[in-house]
This record gives C-alpha cells, structure tokens and sequence, in this order.
C-alpha cells in the first residue's frame, strides 16, 4: 500500500484508478476533491481514489421535473431542511442491506469532520418529522460533489435533489459533480463530459467565491 499517493486526475489509469492508500484526514480529502479525484472503495479494501473518464456531472439548469415530482414539490408534503442531521443523512445512505455499500465507517466518520469543518453539507428531507431521504456532498468554492442519496418514501430523494440544485444555483456554483452517469440519474438530467473538459471547468469553479451556507 502506497502511505501518501499523489492524487491528481492526470495519474489515473484507463479505468480512472488515480492511487491506492492513504487516509481520510480533512487536507486529504480536499486535496483530492481539488484536483479531481474522490475516495470510492469497499469495507476491508484499502482506499482507493478515482478520477473517472468521462465524468458525469448535473448542469445547473437540466433537471428533468415530470409532473407528478412537480406535483408532489408542490403539495408540501415534505419539508427540506439544510445541515439539520447530516449524520442521519450519511447513515440513511450507508444503510443499503441488499446492495452493500461503499459507505464504511470510516467514510462517514471523515465526512462528519469534513462537515463539522463546513466544507460538507446535507438537505434532509422530512414527512411529519421523520427522515424521509436526502443527499450530502462537499462544496469548495462554486463546486459541488455529490456524494450519495437515499430515500424511504417516494420521491423524497429527488425533492432533495431539486432543492439542491435551486440552492446551487442562486448561490452561484458552476459546477455539480456527481462522479458516474446511473441510469437514475440519465433519466433526471446528468450527462459525461471529458474528463479534459471537466478539469477545466473545475478549476473556474474551484475560483468562483460561491458558498454554500
């Protein structure tokens, strides 16, 4: 195992494998994010870091909203909150029995620190006071990477997701990330980009002086 890999995209193999090793401190994990690469490995596998090509991104203004999300965004049937339980965010996501997760841990006990240090951030979304979805990811400056998101009611991950990207966007971020292209998320809006391409338009977002709270 490498102690302290050099994490740049410009390292990555042709499957996207930048580095293997190292840890999760803080410093590590914006040092990556900065440079295009993001931890993504499995319980009892050493970190790996990846900086796939192509790249699937949001773009601010794409999200595909049929009419019954409408509908339901509409209803007030749920209420979002920003930063309220990013714990239970990250914990609701982790819980995935059936497909397994790449959530360890020691994921969620570095990204507790990334938020406590106001660099990670949740929407939770809430029906009659109970949890019902939400998303988390870390912004620095106008970028935001998606991490993951999890529901337990019908469409509540995707009021999260809507909310997000309002949020993103009157608050001036230039980028979304969210890593790989799902046919979920084809479906809402995302799409590739290079990953020439993508490192260019992190570096003006990495610039831009958005925040996110």
């Amino acid at each position: 195992m490498i102690a302290s890999p050099l994490l740049r995209a410009d390292l990555a193999d042709e499957i996207g494998l930048v580095a293997v090793g190292g840890d999760l401190r803080p410093e590590r994990l914006l040092q990556a994010y900065r440079h295009g690469v993001f931890p993504w490995y499995n319980d009892g596998e050493p970190i790996c870091w990846w900086s796939p090509d192509p790249r699937a991104i949001f773009e601010l203004d794409s999200l595909h909203i049929s009419r019954r999300l409408a509908r339901t965004i509409c209803s007030r049937r749920f209420h979002v909150t920003v930063n309220r339980d990013f714990a239970g965010v990250m914990r609701g996501c982790a819980f995935r029995p059936e497909a397994g997760t790449w959530i360890t841990d020691d994921m969620i006990g570095a990204y507790e620190r990334l938020h406590v240090l106001g660099h990670a951030h949740s929407l939770e979304v809430w029906q009659d006071e109970e949890l019902a979805g939400g998303l988390y990811g870390v912004a620095i400056g106008g970028f935001f990477a998606g991490e993951s998101m999890f529901t337990r009611r019908r469409d509540a991950s995707k009021v999260a997701l809507v909310h997000l990207m309002d949020r993103l966007w009157r608050r001036g971020f230039q980028l979304f990330d969210i890593q790989f292209l799902t046919e979920h998320t084809a479906r809402l809006g995302a799409i590739e980009i290079t990953r020439r391409i993508y490192l260019k338009r992190l570096a003006a977002a990495l610039a831009c002086p958005a925040t996110f709270s």
